[in-house]
C-alpha cells in the first residue's frame, strides 16, 4: 500500500473521531453512558465513509500459465466437397479436441476459411474461393507474439491470393492434406482471352489456352458453340513433351446484342474430372463505331496523346486533321476534339450539330472562342499561367473516381476569369502558385439538348506520360478520357439512375451491382433507398435486395443464385425511376477443375516453415509429435495487480447500519 494511502486513513480516523466528539462530549456537561456508544457508532460510520473514498488498494502478486496456442485451419471451399472429403475432415477435427494430451499442452483454436477466415462455426463447403496464404497470415497476425504452430487442412488448392508455397511464416506450420493425391490424365480450358465488345459484319479474336497432364499421347476435339451450334472446331493432339495448345480463332459477329458462347475441349479416356473442360464467354456487337475528329490549328504532342488515349476503347476510330484542310467531311464523324480554337474554326462551329470538347491553351483566340455559343465567357490578358488540377469529390455528371490529378505536371493557358452562362459541372478546379480556386480546369456544360466540355490548357500528354510512370501502364489514364468521350459522345438523354453490372458470372464469382442515382439538379442523392429485383427467367423465382451506399455509389452483393438467366430492375423506392438488365450466371466453378490434392505445395509450404507434412490418415502419430515436441511450452510468469483492499458493497452496508442504529438510539432517549 503507498504511503500517501496511509496518511489518507489516518486522517479520515482524527477527523471521524473530531466529529463524534464535537457531537456528543464538547461542552456537554452531563455526559451520560449511552453517549459513549453514539460516540463509537458515530466515529465508525463516518469512518467507513471516509474508506469508501480513499478506497485503499494493495499490491498482489499472481503466476499465470501461457499455454502455446496451436491454430487449427479448416479448409471450408468447395474443392473439399468435390473430393468428397467433407466426413474425414470431420473426423480430423474431432480427434484433434478429443485429444487430451494436446489439449493439456496447447490453447486450441480452430479457424474454417475459404476466401476469408474466420472462427470454426459449422462446416458448409460452401466457399467458392481458397485463399491459403491470407488464411496463414490472417493466424500469424493475430498470434505474432506468441510461440505457436498451425494446423493446415486442405487439399492445397488455391484459386486466389498470392502463392502460399512461397509464403514466409515465423511459425511452424504442420498440413494434412486432404483429397486424392493420385495424378491422373486430364485435359482443360486453362484460360480464354476474348474481347468484350465488337462491330456489327465484323470479326473478333478468340485465343484459348489448352493444358493436357498424362503420360500418353492423346487426340482431342476443341470446339466453340453459340445456341446450341458449333460454329468452330479443330483437332488436336497432346503428348506429354507437348502438354499445351493455343488456339486462335475469330469468329463474325452477325447480329447486334449480347452473344453468349461456350467453348470446349472433348474428353479423352479415363479422364475423371470433366468440368474443367468447359468455359463460357460474352460478346456486346454494336452495330457502328464512333469515329471522332482532332482538329487543331496547331501541331502539338498533345493531338497524339488524345488520339491514342480515345482509342484505346476499340469502339471508337480518332483522325487528327489541322484546320485548314479543307477536304474534311465532317459528316463522316460523330464526336469533335477542337483544340486551341481561332477564327478558322467560325466554319466548323457552324457545320457540327454534335456534342465536342474544346481544349484551350497559349494558342487560343479566346475573343473568337467567347462570341461561340460555348456556354462560356473568359477575358484574358497576353500572360499565361501553369495551371494545376484539383479533383471535385462532389462531381455527379458521370462516374470518375480521382486518379491522382494533384500530382499531373500543370497545364499552360492564357490568365483570365472564366463565367459561365449554362448549366454547368466543374470536374477539376485549377491551383495555380499553390493556391486552390474554384475557376474550372475541367467542366462539363449542358445546354438544351447539346454537351460540351472544355479542358483549359494544353500539356495533357504530360498527365498521360505521368500517370504512365505512377501505374505502369496507360490504361487509368486512357479510362479517365474515355469516360469524358463516353458522355460527351452519347446522344441519349441523361438519366438520373445508372446501374453497372457484368453480363456473364461464373458460378464462383460473387455478383456485384452498382447504382448511381443523382436529384433533379443531377446532383448525387445518398438519401434514396434503392431496391434490386432479380427474376429467374426460367422458374421465375424472384428475390429482393435492398442496396447499401458506398462512397458516392449504392451497391448490392448477391449470394445463392444457381446457373441460369436472370433479368433484374433496379428501382428507386417511392419514386417512378427504374433501370433494366440482365445476366447469366455460367456452370463454371473454379474449385471443381482440379483432379487431385495438391500435395507437392503444401509439402514446400511445411520445409520453408521447420515443419511437417501428414496424410489424413496418420494424424495421430502428428498429434503425439506435437504433445512431446519440447519447442513448445508452457511459460509462466509472474503479474503484478492492483486490488482493492476492501469490498465496497459490505463496507456501504455497515456504515448504513451503523448510522441507523444510532439514530434509532438518539431517537429512543431523546436527543433528537
Amino acid at each position: 500500500m503507498e504511503s500517501i494511502t496511509l496518511i489518507y486513513i489516518v486522517l479520515a480516523v482524527l477527523l471521524s473521531v473530531t466529529i463524534a466528539f464535537f457531537q456528543y462530549f464538547y461542552k456537554i456537561k452531563n455526559n451520560p453512558k449511552i453517549n459513549i456508544l453514539l460516540f463509537w457508532l458515530k466515529a465508525l460510520s463516518l469512518f467507513l465513509l471516509a474508506l469508501l473514498f480513499i478506497n485503499p488498494k494493495i499490491e498482489i502478486i499472481e503466476t499465470e500459465n501461457s499455454k502455446p496456442i496451436l491454430s487449427v485451419l479448416v479448409d471450408n471451399s468447395l474443392s473439399i466437397k468435390h473430393f468428397k472429403e467433407e466426413k474425414k475432415i470431420r473426423s480430423i477435427i474431432e480427434k484433434v479436441k478429443k485429444n487430451k494430451k494436446i489439449k493439456d499442452k496447447f490453447d486450441v483454436q480452430f479457424f474454417s476459411f475459404g476466401k476469408d477466415v474466420t472462427v470454426l462455426d459449422s462446416l458448409s463447403f460452401k466457399e467458392t474461393q481458397t485463399d491459403i496464404t491470407k488464411a496463414v497470415e490472417s493466424i500469424n497476425e493475430l498470434h505474432k507474439k506468441n510461440n505457436n504452430a498451425t494446423i493446415l487442412i486442405s487439399d492445397g488448392n488455391q484459386t486466389t491470393g498470392d502463392d502460399y508455397e512461397y509464403l514466409n511464416s515465423k511459425n511452424r506450420i504442420f498440413p494434412i492434406v486432404v483429397g486424392d493425391t493420385t495424378i491422373y490424365q486430364d485435359i482443360q480450358v486453362s484460360q480464354l482471352n476474348v474481347n468484350k465488345y465488337s462491330y456489327i459484319k465484323n470479326k473478333f479474336p478468340v485465343e484459348t489456352f489448352l493444358y493436357y497432364e498424362g503420360k500418353e499421347a492423346v487426340n482431342a476435339v476443341y470446339s466453340i458453340m453459340n445456341k446450341g451450334k458449333k460454329v468452330f472446331s479443330k483437332k488436336l493432339q497432346f503428348s506429354p513433351d507437348n502438354p499445351t495448345q493455343t488456339v486462335t480463332t475469330n469468329l463474325v459477329s452477325n447480329k447486334k446484342g449480347v452473344h453468349y458462347y461456350t467453348t470446349s475441349i472433348s474428353k479423352i479416356k479415363n479422364e475423371r474430372n470433366t468440368k474443367n473442360n468447359y468455359q463460357s464467354f460474352s460478346v456486346e456487337v454494336i452495330d457502328e463505331q464512333t469515329k471522332v475528329l482532332v482538329l487543331s490549328s496547331i501541331l502539338h504532342p498533345d493531338l497524339g496523346a488524345i488520339k491514342k488515349a480515345i482509342e484505346s476503347n476499340k469502339q471508337r476510330t480518332v483522325d487528327i486533321a489541322l484546320i485548314k484542310d479543307r477536304s474534311i467531311k465532317f459528316s463522316d464523324y460523330q464526336f469533335f476534339v477542337l483544340y486551341q480554337p481561332n477564327f478558322y474554326f467560325k466554319k466548323v462551329f457552324q457545320k457540327i450539330n454534335s456534342n465536342y470538347l474544346v481544349i484551350s491553351g497559349t494558342k487560343t483566340d479566346w475573343n473568337f472562342l467567347n462570341k461561340q455559343q460555348v456556354g462560356l465567357k473568359k477575358e484574358v490578358i497576353s500572360q499565361s499561367e501553369d495551371y494545376k488540377a484539383v479533383f471535385n469529390t462532389n462531381f455527379s455528371t458521370f462516374l470518375q473516381k480521382d486518379i491522382g490529378f494533384n500530382e499531373f505536371p500543370p497545364l499552360q493557358d492564357r490568365f483570365g476569369e472564366v463565367k459561365m452562362n449554362a448549366d454547368s459541372q466543374t470536374l477539376l478546379y485549377q491551383k495555380y502558385a499553390s493556391i486552390k480556386t474554384t475557376e474550372p480546369l475541367l467542366t462539363t456544360i449542358e445546354s438544351n439538348t447539346n454537351k460540351y466540355a472544355v479542358l483549359f490548357g494544353e500539356g495533357i500528354w504530360k498527365w498521360r506520360a505521368a500517370s504512365f510512370l505512377k501505374e505502369q501502364s496507360f490504361d487509368v489514364f486512357d479510362a479517365f478520357i474515355g469516360n469524358l468521350v463516353q458522355y460527351l459522345a452519347s446522344t441519349k438523354k441523361r438519366k438520373r439512375l445508372e446501374v453497372k453490372s457484368k453480363r456473364l458470372y461464373p458460378a464462383n464469382e460473387p455478383i456485384t451491382i452498382s447504382a448511381f442515382y443523382v436529384d433533379k439538379n443531377y446532383k448525387f442523392d445518398n438519401r434514396a433507398s434503392l431496391e434490386l429485383l432479380i427474376t429467374n427467367s426460367k422458374t421465375k423465382e424472384k428475390k429482393i435486395l435492398p442496396f447499401s451506399l458506398v462512397n458516392n455509389s449504392y451497391q448490392v452483393s448477391v449470394e445463392g443464385l444457381s446457373s441460369g438467366d436472370y433479368s433484374y430492375k433496379v428501382s428507386v423506392v417511392d419514386q417512378k425511376i427504374n433501370s433494366y438488365g440482365k445476366f447469366k450466371i455460367t456452370d463454371y466453378q473454379i474449385e471443381e477443375q482440379f483432379t487431385n490434392a495438391n500435395s507437392k505445395k503444401m509439402n514446400s509450404l511445411a520445409l520453408k516453415t521447420n515443419g511437417k507434412l501428414t496424410y489424413s490418415d496418420k494424424v495421430d502419430d502428428l498429434l503425439s509429435m506435437l504433445s512431446s515436441d519440447t519447442t513448445y511450452y508452457t511459460i509462466q510468469k509472474s503479474v503484478t495487480k492492483n486490488q482493492n483492499l476492501i469490498d465496497w458493497k459490505w463496507i456501504l452496508l455497515l456504515a448504513i447500519i451503523l448510522l441507523s442504529t444510532e439514530w434509532f438510539i438518539r431517537k429512543y432517549y431523546g436527543k433528537i
